[in-house]
């Protein structure tokens, strides 16, 4: 404060608050009355307080001063203030960093799909056809290899069906055998004495028949007689026409037709057999494939039907990855190129196998199989949750900015702040620069910038820190 300043307050005060002395002045005294200690009445008693309330009266009026004093001194520190603030500062010049924008048309992107691990072949195993279940082989968690026995259902009787059609085949094949070597001798030579035996009965016949034809010609014998002779006959002469034919097919042996039906008896006995066999080593279930058994789904002694499942078994040697991508994603992939995935924090290589040829109703994305390394059996297990990277061009019109040199705004928007030349008029210093405000749109986030557009330029140098500091209209430098 200066010396003058000082005087000034002190003799406005002064007229203020006028001296008394260095005393308190009375009440009394203040309304012009002196006449000593004012008689203080209360109800009804009245009370001299001469001594007492002398010193408290001046004690109080000494506070009362130092209160009048302090408060002028404030009063002319506040008159020494505004004096100083009459004086205009120089503006001050905040020094901040800048980057030139320029325009882009398009960003790639690096989206992540996530999918699942599946089996190549995981297979419901059971019987194909209903019987008991005589001994299991496997449990669950064991591994097996390609016909492998994991169960067998009772086979006795199977078994006793297949002995009575082999024995059935057996008959067939030896009259098949007897067909093809023809008839013996001792057969053919059978065939010619029936053949003479009724040869000799017609001859006798005739000249029977002869004889009672002409005595029944003279009366002397019946008709009845007659005829019985006659019919007879004809008896003895069909048996020989039928001895001869039978002689003749001995002769000339089986017929070719009879063989090969024989032969169809024996073929048809022949598969009866083998449909048994089939049976028989269906009656034992095998692995069709390597695997794991991942369910045990019934005991020894049940009865079980035709197809109903025994075992599940997981082919977990050969995995793949089935991941949902949109479609427009799916025809980027070649087919056998090679990405990686991330399974448990594991990196893997993975081939495309294929594309599923329909999308998802449920989550409009396209299925596409990718084969995992042989590597991957060891730590990657069925059903596991599998992502994969790609990276992706998307078009946009934009600017690259710092995190940094955004600000909030208002109506969802962001601001940034960029400098230009400012008018030699507004600053006395050179270089100077005056902040002006950008609205801009974020359309896209990657670690530490993001892609805005907005009401920028190219070539606009944008704030890229401190821009808490700045606001617009201010002047700013840039820093080296």
């Amino acid at each position: 404060m200066s010396e003058s300043n000082g005087i000034a307050t002190r003799d406005r005060i002064s007229r203020v608050f006028p001296k008394s002395n260095g005393s308190a002045l009375e009440p009394g005294q203040r309304n012009g009355n002196a006449s000593g200690p004012k008689r203080v009445q209360r109800e009804g008693r009245a009370a001299w307080s001469l001594g007492v309330g002398s010193r408290v009266k001046r004690v109080a009026m000494g506070v009362a001063a130092a209160a009048v004093l302090i408060a002028g001194v404030g009063f002319a520190v506040m008159a020494n203030s505004e004096t100083e603030a009459e004086t205009p500062a120089a503006p001050r010049v905040l020094a901040v960093q800048t980057i030139s924008v320029e325009p882009v048309s398009a960003y790639r992107v690096a989206r992540e799909y996530t999918g699942a691990i599946v089996a190549r072949r995981t297979s419901q195993l059971g019987f194909e056809s209903a019987g008991k279940l005589a001994q299991i082989y496997v449990d669950e968690g064991d591994s097996v290899t390609a016909g492998t026995a994991l169960a067998a259902l009772d086979t006795e009787h199977l078994e006793t069906h297949r002995r009575q059609l082999v024995a059935r085949r057996a008959q067939a094949a030896a009259k098949l055998d007897e067909m093809v070597a023809g008839p013996r001798d001792e057969e053919i030579a059978a065939a010619r004495a029936r053949v003479e035996s009724f040869r000799a009965q017609v001859e006798l016949l005739r000249r029977q028949t002869a004889r009672y034809k002409r005595l029944l010609a003279r009366d002397a014998t019946s008709r009845d007689d007659y005829e019985q002779v006659a019919f007879g006959l004809k008896a003895r002469e069909s048996q020989l026409h039928e001895a001869k034919h039978n002689l003749e097919e001995l002769l000339n042996g089986t017929r070719k037709e009879q063989i090969e039906a024989q032969r169809s008896v024996v073929a048809e006995l022949d598969a009866a057999i083998a449909d048994v066999d089939v049976d028989l080593r269906k009656s034992t279930l095998k692995a069709p494939f390597e695997g794991t058994i991942a369910r045990r789904l019934a005991d020894d002694g049940t009865v079980v039907e035709a197809g109903q499942p025994i075992f599940r078994l997981v082919e977990d040697q050969m995995l793949e990855a089935w991941i949902g991508l949109p479609v427009q994603a799916t025809r980027r992939l070649t087919e056998e190129s090679v990405h990686r995935v991330k399974i448990d924090g594991r990196y893997f290589g993975a081939t495309v196998a294929g594309r599923f040829p329909e999308v998802d109703p449920a989550t409009r994305t396209r299925t596409v199989v990718l084969g995992l390394d042989d590597s991957a059996a060891r730590y990657v297990v069925h059903g596991q949750v599998v992502r994969l990277q790609l990276d992706e061009t998307v078009e946009a019109n934009g600017y690259w900015l710092p995190t940094t040199a955004l600000t909030e705004g208002v109506r969802g928007l962001w601001t940034s702040f960029v400098v230009v030349e400012a008018d030699p008029n507004d600053s006395t210093q050179p270089d100077s620069y005056r902040v002006e405000r950008r609205d801009i749109e974020v359309l896209h986030t990657e670690s530490n910038r993001v892609l805005v557009r907005g009401t920028l330029n190219s070539g606009d140098r944008v704030i890229t820190s401190g821009t808490h500091r700045v606001v617009p209209g201010q002047l700013v430098r840039l820093t080296r």
